[in-house]
């Protein structure tokens, strides 16, 4: 029996483990695609890390990608940017590989 319980917390273990990798890759991913957004809203220095923040707290409303996306829209719309929810949702996509490679080289 002891061995199925050890097996159990393993498992459990693991499964947290993959849950707060996925969640930080998540938010520098956010982040990412938050600094290119500044970008392309004219946004300079203290401006594009404000900003990426923003849109990393942005995430935080509702599970998934929506509630950034969203936010982008939202704002490229304000700034008159044209970018729109396919541009978005490719960045998301492209910055996401990003962040995997380095959140793994950083912790290697």
């Amino acid at each position: 029996m002891a061995d199925f319980n050890d097996r159990q917390k393993a498992f459990e273990n693991k499964f947290a483990r993959d849950a707060e990798l996925q969640f930080k890759v998540t938010a520098r991913r956010n982040r990412l695609v938050g600094e290119w957004a500044a970008a392309q809203m004219g946004k300079s220095g203290d401006e594009i890390a404000a900003y990426a923040k923003e849109v990393v707290e942005a995430d935080f409303e509702e599970a998934g990608d929506e509630d950034v996306i969203r936010k982008l829209l939202g704002d490229f719309e304000a700034t008159n940017t044209d970018v729109d929810d396919a541009a978005i949702r490719a960045a998301l996509e492209e910055n996401m590989d990003e962040a995997r490679r380095q959140f793994i080289e950083e912790n290697e």
